[in-house]
């Protein structure tokens, strides 16, 4: 049983990487283009994803 939750919990790891490497390169675009909606959507979600890294990790 514990293996199982290793391994999904590293699953998990390796889609939060690409989540937040997608997410910084969208407020990357929004900062060059000035769009504050999106900058402040984007930080959310990156604060949101932030939480998840400790929880994961805690």
């Amino acid at each position: 049983m514990k293996e199982g939750f290793k391994e999904e919990k590293n699953n998990r790891v390796a889609v939060w990487r690409l989540e937040v490497d997608y997410e910084l390169a969208t407020l990357y675009e929004a900062m060059q283009k000035e769009n504050e909606e999106q900058i402040e959507q984007s930080k959310n979600k990156l604060e949101r994803l932030r939480k998840e890294w400790i929880r994961l990790n805690g």
